[in-house]
């Protein structure tokens, strides 16, 4: 890697105009296990250079998995071009890029190589062992489905303006599904985690027998729960279920590309778009929880990844940004621009995007609500640059009195994002992030983690309507 980076180095010394180099490689391993069947098993590895320049504030790019020297140089020629082709139709305003936070050095994340000396045949009898036992759980379950996935990401980020960042880390992820059936009917239940770091890291909470055995109960549950009743409720929303909310509904309408094209959130900085209980942030490292499945040193323009806090407070503090959108902003880069593999631009994304905890537990908000629902397990949804959101949830949990006293089959929570922030009026001090084994799309996939606390708000909860 340091002979690399010093060749691209040298490369980059020769050129007339702005210059970022990108070197990307990607391992990835993946094997699933459906009703005692493999299903999959599968090794991939990707990579090469992408190269991008900036020519009176149009932009180049040109990419090559050749990384001799003579492919490299063809390829910064190639991205000049395209961007002095650019530059002829298209005026910008933007000449050039502010360098604060620019990185040099080593950017190392522990288990790399943890992992990569544990034989993927271990991995393989794990996951193995764990989808058998949870089809012998109950005889309710019919199917039942494990997955593990991993990545090995090293990089090079070079650029003409001092950015020299080496870079390695590991992701991995896995992924339990228990489908039940009884008299026709069918429900099921689902756990998944994800990390940065080794096979350690993703059983700090459960082991793999015990995510297998959550997801079967679940489904067996949801088999006599009846479907919820619709309307606007009181809802505590879980860590998981906030993280979705955080990065859907809020996280994509302050990334500053999404500010310039007229989202929600375009020209509140210093208003109040919520509660004053609620301090939400986008961060590299999260120091609240290690291994974070968003967790990144250094972003693929070689800037230092830092803790922006995007809501501090109640009041909208700060937008996501690239180098571009911070020199547009008159701001400093926060080290969100990223891109999924070395022939993708990089595009500004969330790293992991939660809220802070506060001082209740989870118990004590739950016995002061005289009426309302516990939300846990999402199942996706959608949000758009209004902050309109829809989300499934897999399970709802009635409280009544302080009390819970009945599961409900899944439903739908909808609103929009501010004003269900400004709602808030109890943020728990349990604190978890659970949204590592899922993926951002923008254009292309991002690794992203989110969550945060318990809250407490108001918002519309989908069923069968009363």
């Amino acid at each position: 890697m340091k002979d690399l980076a010093l060749r691209i180095e040298n490369i980059l010394a020769t050129s007339p105009v702005w210059v970022e180099a990108r070197f990307h490689r990607r391992k990835s391993q993946s094997v699933q296990v459906q009703s005692g069947l493999v299903k999959q098993a599968k090794s991939n590895i990707t990579s090469g250079i992408g190269i991008r320049c900036l020519v009176d504030g149009a932009w180049g790019f040109s990419s090559t998995s050749d990384t001799s020297t003579q492919a490299i140089e063809k390829a910064l020629r190639q991205a000049i071009d395209c961007a002095k082709s650019i530059s002829q139709l298209k005026k910008a305003s933007i000449k050039t890029l502010p360098t604060v936070g620019i990185a040099q050095g080593e950017f190392i994340l522990d288990g790399y190589s943890e992992l990569e000396q544990m034989p993927l045949e271990k991995k393989l009898q794990a996951v193995i062992g764990a989808e058998q036992n949870v089809r012998r759980l109950s005889k309710n379950i019919q199917t039942a489905v494990c997955a593990y996935n991993e990545q090995f990401e090293n990089k090079i980020v070079i650029t003409t303006d001092g950015a020299r960042a080496i870079s390695r880390l590991a992701r991995n992820e896995i992924r339990v599904s228990a489908i039940a059936a009884d008299h026709g009917e069918f429900a099921e239940g689902q756990h998944t985690v994800g990390r940065t770091g080794a096979w350690e890291c993703l059983f700090a909470e459960s082991n793999f027998l015990e995510m297998g055995e959550k997801a079967a109960k679940l489904a067996v549950d949801l088999l006599s729960a009846p479907k919820i009743p619709g309307g606007l409720s009181t809802l505590i929303l879980s860590p998981a279920m906030v993280g979705l909310l955080s990065h859907e509904a809020i996280g994509h309408t302050v990334e500053a590309d999404f500010v310039l094209s007229g989202s929600v959130a375009q020209g509140k900085i210093g208003t109040q778009v919520a509660s004053p209980l609620i301090t939400l942030c986008d961060s590299g490292i999260v120091k609240e929880q290690a291994h974070a499945g968003g967790d990144l040193l250094v972003d693929d323009e070689g800037i230092a990844t830092q803790n922006t806090t995007i809501i501090k407070e109640g009041i909208l503090n700060s937008y996501l940004h690239n180098r571009e959108s911070a020199a547009a902003f008159g701001v400093a880069p926060t080290g969100n621009a990223r891109a999924w593999l070395y022939q993708d631009e990089p595009l500004i994304r969330m790293r992991n995007t939660y809220i802070l905890p506060g001082h209740q537990t989870l118990q004590e908000i739950i016995e002061s609500t005289a009426d309302g629902y516990l939300v846990d397990c999402p199942l996706g949804g959608q949000a758009d640059s209004t902050g309109e959101f829809m989300f499934g949830a897999q399970k709802v949990m009635r409280i009544e009195k302080g009390k819970i006293t009945k599961l409900f089959r899944g439903a739908t929570i909808s609103g929009q994002a501010f004003s269900v922030l400004n709602s808030v009026d109890a943020v728990s001090r349990e604190f978890h992030l659970d949204l590592g084994a899922g993926y951002c799309g923008k254009g292309q996939p991002a690794k992203v983690d989110a969550g945060g606390p318990y809250i407490r708000c108001r918002a519309i909860i989908g069923g069968v309507q009363s």
